[in-house]
């Protein structure tokens, strides 16, 4: 980033996602600025149900503003909100296993993530080229829009926002075990699908 300072003034207008990304490729540190008054409150929220420590989410929030400054350009987001969520994810789920990866933890965190050793494309390096994870992005995405919405919407909140299986089944009214073979099931399609799609599932 440039050195000059970031203005740190009250900023009383929402600005559009449009108007952020085009500061963003001028190099506009009034981006950081706006999307941090724009999604603070909802990239603060993802990264404190995974590291459950306020420090290590603020430490994680800084690293996503500097990850999405480093990123755009040359992204262009579809959706500036789905763009800086998943990076806010990522950052988290990178920093958990980090503070970790010395320790014996049985954590909500790792049994989410262990579910998902079915599929384990989606957690390791194996795509190492930014344009087969662009490719692998978009083949779970056509899984995932050809769900009904109920079951699309249970897959993501249980992955992408790592609820609880309790959590869950309230939100959605189901019995725990319900949510539990759905979610099975819905991993052993994709880990099928994405083989037929060529991905090695390993």
């Amino acid at each position: 980033m440039k050195n000059s300072s970031i203005n740190q003034k009250k900023i009383n207008e929402i600005v559009d996602d449009e108007v952020i990304i085009k500061q963003f490729f001028e190099r506009d540190e009034r981006a950081i600025v706006n999307i941090e008054q724009k999604y603070g409150k909802y990239c603060y929220s993802i990264a404190f149900r995974i590291l459950l420590n306020e420090k290590d989410t603020e430490e994680c929030i800084n690293d996503t503003w500097l990850k999405v400054w480093d990123s755009i350009p040359p992204i262009i987001p579809e959706i500036l909100s789905a763009f800086i969520g998943k990076i806010t994810r990522n950052q988290a789920i990178n920093k958990y296993k980090y503070e970790n990866a010395s320790k014996r933890v049985n954590s909500r965190i790792e049994k989410t993530l262990d579910e998902l050793n079915e599929c384990e494309i989606l957690l390791n390096n194996n795509v190492s080229e930014e344009m087969d994870r662009k490719e692998l992005e978009n083949s779970i995405n056509k899984y995932l829009e050809k769900l009904p919405k109920q079951k699309r919407q249970i897959f993501v909140r249980r992955y992408f926002y790592l609820d609880e299986i309790k959590e869950i089944a309230d939100r959605f009214n189901l019995k725990e075990s319900a949510v539990k073979v759905l979610l099975h099931r819905m991993r052993r399609k994709l880990k099928s699908y994405l083989e037929n799609e060529g991905y090695e599932i390993y």
